[in-house]
């Protein structure tokens, strides 16, 4: 029987057909799996590059060094003295980032150093300065002591999670930096205001608006509060202060607030009679520094001081 005409061709070209539908498919198929591993491979090599962003940045931070101090707080702290009339702040350079402090000198019998640690959150610093503020900025001012004062921010677990104790410390170092004839004006508000513990504490704009009421005039310090230009310098003042010899004394650390140091001598009498820790610095001094003051007291019993967490 002789095929329809055309049919052998019909045939031969749907199998020509077949295997160029075939050909291309496995050409779309190695096309398809090539761009897939090139995918695959580009997408590792982002993800490697965006892990490897992280892990740098997280290292970054964690070995990234606290920033400078303050300046004129070349000790951790700030010493004030006086002419005769008025306070003044000894100038000096800011502590290099991960830099270590300089000792202040240590004072002598004719012109006693008067040292203080102090947190801005406890209430026993707060008794003490309450207490001696008026005498001490009348020695301070007639020149007849130096004055040191350090803030400590290892408080901040009584602040409700505002940290209030760092806050107020680096409000401090700010004046210290921008305006520090003003500090102990400063120094003596922020226990005037002091907030309860276990409170959250003022806020950074009601800090400013203390500072300001002390006599700071100058503009940057309000930025340097809001800012925390000095939270890292807090953070490792208050770690040394806990950690190392208080320098001038035979204390190796600050073991509770206000830690009080005369002339290296710690102060250990009441918090809230003046004539008492008077007599204390007269007797340290030889009563050459305040005069004789003394009453013939023993020192009255203290609370114990608050203790580093």
């Amino acid at each position: 029987m002789t095929p329809p005409a055309g049919t052998g061709d019909t045939k031969r070209e749907r199998r020509e057909a077949a295997r160029e539908k075939a050909r291309a498919t496995r050409e779309a198929e190695a096309r398809r799996r090539r761009r897939n591993r090139w995918a695959l491979q580009g997408g590792l090599v982002v993800g490697v590059l965006a892990i490897a962003a992280i892990v740098v940045l997280v290292v970054t931070r964690s070995i990234a060094p606290a920033g400078p101090g303050p300046l004129n707080m070349a000790s951790d702290g700030i010493v004030l003295s006086g002419d005769g009339t008025s306070v003044s702040a000894t100038t000096t350079d800011a502590v290099p980032a991960d830099g270590t402090p300089t000792a202040s000198a240590a004072g002598t019998a004719e012109k006693p150093s008067i040292v203080v640690y102090l947190d801005y959150m406890c209430p026993y610093c707060g008794d003490f300065d309450t207490t001696n503020a008026e005498q001490l900025a009348t020695w301070t001012s007639q020149g007849l002591v130096d004055l040191e004062i350090h803030p400590l921010g290892f408080l901040d677990s009584a602040s409700q999670g505002s940290k209030y104790s760092t806050r107020s410390a680096n409000a401090l170092a700010c004046v210290a930096n921008y305006q520090p004839d003003v500090a102990l004006d400063v120094n003596t508000a922020l226990f005037a205001q002091q907030p309860e513990e276990n409170t959250r504490g003022l806020t950074d704009e009601q800090l400013v608006t203390l500072v300001e009421g002390a006599g700071v005039t100058d503009d940057q310090v309000a930025g340097c509060i809001t800012g925390g230009d000095f939270d890292d310098w807090v953070a490792s003042a208050t770690e040394r202060a806990l950690n190392d010899p208080l320098p001038n004394s035979d204390l190796e650390k600050v073991t509770g607030t206000p830690t009080v140091l005369v002339n290296g001598q710690q102060y250990q009498g009441s918090l809230t009679d003046a004539s008492v820790f008077a007599q204390f610095v007269a007797e340290v001094a030889g009563g050459q520094a305040t005069g004789d003051t003394s009453t013939g007291e023993a020192p009255e019993s203290t609370p114990s001081p608050s203790a580093t967490p």
